[in-house]
């Protein structure tokens, strides 16, 4: 990329991309089990730290699945993205489902969240699903959480690590493009959605650990997606279910323990302002 500013442009590609997808994002994953689970333990993980009746703000929140479901709970959500096709869909999605009321939406990056107009302060910054990946500058959306949280408040975030047991085994299968796709990806690994390329970057739990704020503490690290496939084994539980409920056991009995805490598809992580 020649722009003077590479990373709006990289967020320009893949707003682009994720809007050209939002109408049928819902329907590509609606019936993969694997998806269900995976949302099933990020709700789990960051309902241990949400209050009754908080005020989240969801960073690329996408169609809009976690922003109806926190609203259902009695939260009232901020949903931000920077792709205008999914803050239609959620919109939409709001108003079928009559959540409206509990559910404001915003077109903002979370790279320029300075320029949010709704500035909290928040209960909850939520981010589900390695959106907080399309950029190589994690470490200044981390620094933007202090002004937006309450004190005691708590950011969770989905974020995939540069190591993924699953994917590495791919290998075996003679698909060493995307079995060793994370490997070495300082400079941004090239994603394709819809025929728009945009960059990725991989991140570890130390590197959320080494770019905190001032007076932020790590509360929980989980790993997701590392005994249980990734999303794109949908079919696994269906052909092989005695062993899938054996991988989903040995994930949850392991997910805070080294190695599966960091060899998973994604990691959660949430982390509190003092």
């Amino acid at each position: 990329m020649t722009d003077s500013l590479p990373h709006i442009t990289n967020e320009q590609d893949a707003a682009e991309a994720f809007t050209k997808q939002s109408h049928i994002f819902d329907a590509l994953y609606a019936d993969n089990p694997i998806i269900q689970y995976k949302r099933q333990r990020v709700r789990a993980h960051a309902g241990q730290f949400l209050q009754p009746r908080s005020h989240i703000l969801e960073l690329n929140a996408g169609t809009g699945e976690d922003a109806i479901y926190f609203a259902q709970q009695g939260h009232t959500v901020h949903a931000t993205d920077v792709s205008t096709g999914m803050l239609q869909q959620l919109q939409q999605k709001a108003t079928m489902f009559k959540a409206g009321s509990s559910i404001s939406t915003e077109l903002c990056s979370f790279t320029q969240l300075e320029t949010l107009t709704a500035k909290g302060p928040y209960n909850l910054i939520f981010s589900n699903f390695a959106g907080l990946n399309c950029t190589g500058n994690l470490n200044t959306v981390l620094q933007s959480f202090n002004n937006l949280l309450l004190p005691g408040g708590v950011a969770t975030m989905v974020i995939m690590p540069p190591f993924c047991l699953w994917e590495t085994l791919l290998a075996l299968r003679g698909n060493f493009k995307n079995a060793f796709r994370r490997f070495n990806s300082s400079k941004g690994v090239w994603a394709n959605v819809e025929g728009i390329k945009f960059l990725c970057w991989y991140y570890k739990p130390s590197y959320i650990k080494k770019h905190l704020p001032p007076g932020f503490e790590i509360l929980s690290v989980e790993g997701l997606c590392a005994a249980v496939p990734p999303s794109y084994f949908e079919g696994f539980p269906a052909r092989h279910p005695q062993l899938y409920k054996k991988l989903t056991d040995f994930e949850m009995k392991h997910k805070n323990r080294w190695p599966w805490v960091c060899w998973g598809d994604y990691f959660i992580i949430s982390i509190r302002k003092n």
